[in-house]
């Protein structure tokens, strides 16, 4: 293949021979790495990348090398991985197959985050007792996120699906990338400034570790401290953290999460009050018919008397129970919107659908039966696959 200017190479040709010469030349080797955008699979393997300072390559160890390992990989991680390079010929792309890893230290951003992050504590910028009350019926929202981004979409399905009365005012910036942080501090700076709303919501999808970065940087956290307006985080998934989570006045697991937070259902809101109200009104006429009937044995002058000794201190005495009533009103709303939250949270995290959202797809066969191990394949099975929207059919054609 080599010195022949004329020749005319096909595609699979030139993948070839990168792969014959990679594969021979590393048929082994020992590599030193970040690791990043780690994704385990329903199948048990683990795809992931290895990074350092000026490069990255892809990387994946299969599900019984997996279970063999002494520690559980994670995003971050400084590892030295022992494995193969391999040329995949349908991505046009090379990769490492590792056959094991072993930490080697803590990666350069999670050293950095946490150096920043104790910094911050010890000014006290996480502590609890600055932490500013959330409106339980804000009026007005300010969003601040990608406009674009799968985080908004969700935000207002949730607000929509819940008929929550919150007027919403979008601030759009980036979230990811370096000027992210840059435009997340003037967005959060202009909501405080021109009394934009009473409730900031700062959101964005997932993403790996780089991605959620602009949200653990410096200037984003003290804007977030330095806020009037209460802030509520919801970045990424449920096991994502950044440090914007930790100087928050609340911290939402997604940015669905968060909208719950927000609102509360108009419905069940206007169905609670409609029963305090009945019950007092109950109250009220039970008061007023035994008042009657001892009016009945009284004649005017001594009505007249009696009712100026009763009369004052009975409306005192309402008025108390007006308070206490309202109070009790508000303790139950609450309790009840943090139970039903609860439930609501179990049953969305166990949901199939859910999952599949979160990017994961369901594979059977030709009957329908879920394959859950490539060793029950053979080349030319027919396969339908399940995303959360829609539906695929397949091929096999290699088997690993």
């Amino acid at each position: 293949m080599y010195g022949n200017e004329n020749h005319c190479y096909s595609v699979s040709e030139v993948t070839a021979s990168i792969k014959m010469l990679l594969e021979s030349r590393f048929p082994q080797i020992l590599m030193e790495g970040e690791i990043s955008n780690y994704r385990p699979s329903s199948a048990g393997h683990c795809y992931f990348s290895l990074k350092d300072n000026h490069s990255i390559i892809q990387a994946v160890i299969f599900r019984g090398d997996v279970s063999k390992l002494p520690f559980k990989p994670g995003n971050g991680m400084k590892v030295r991985a022992t494995g193969r390079i391999s040329v995949y010929p349908q991505r046009g792309n090379y990769q490492i197959i590792c056959s094991s890893l072993e930490e080697s230290g803590k990666g350069n951003i999670l050293e950095i985050l946490e150096e920043r992050k104790q910094g911050l504590a010890a000014e006290g910028l996480f502590s609890s007792k600055y932490k500013k009350e959330i409106p339980q019926f804000p009026e007005t929202l300010v969003v601040i996120t990608s406009p674009t981004g799968a985080a908004l979409r969700d935000i207002l399905q949730v607000l929509k699906r819940r008929k929550s009365p919150v007027h919403i005012r979008i601030l759009p910036c980036a979230v990811q990338g370096d000027n992210a942080s840059v435009q997340i501090v003037k967005m959060i700076e202009a909501a405080n400034k021109h009394k934009l709303g009473d409730l900031i919501l700062l959101s964005r999808g997932g993403g790996s570790i780089e991605d959620l970065l602009p949200f653990s940087e410096e200037n984003v956290v003290r804007a977030i401290s330095s806020s009037y307006i209460p802030v509520i985080t919801g970045i990424g998934h449920e096991i994502d953290f950044s440090l914007s989570d930790f100087v928050a006045d609340l911290r939402a697991a997604t940015p669905s999460a968060a909208a719950e937070l927000v609102c509360e259902s108009s419905e069940e809101t206007l169905k609670t009050i409609e029963k305090f109200i009945n019950e007092m009104e109950m109250t009220i006429h039970s008061r007023i018919n035994l008042i009657r009937e001892k009016m009945k044995t009284f004649s005017h002058r001594e009505i007249s008397l009696h009712l100026k000794r009763y009369l004052d201190p009975l409306i005192l005495h309402l008025d108390d129970i007006k308070g206490s009533m309202q109070r009790e009103m508000l303790n139950g709303l609450s309790s009840k919107k943090h139970a039903i939250e609860l439930v609501k949270k179990e049953m969305e995290g166990n949901s199939p659908l859910e999952i599949l959202k979160k990017g994961y797809s369901h594979v059977s066969d030709i009957h329908g039966l879920s394959v859950t191990d490539s060793g029950t394949l053979k080349k030319g099975d027919h396969l339908n696959i399940r995303f959360a929207s829609g539906k695929a059919k397949t091929l096999v054609e290699e088997i690993e």
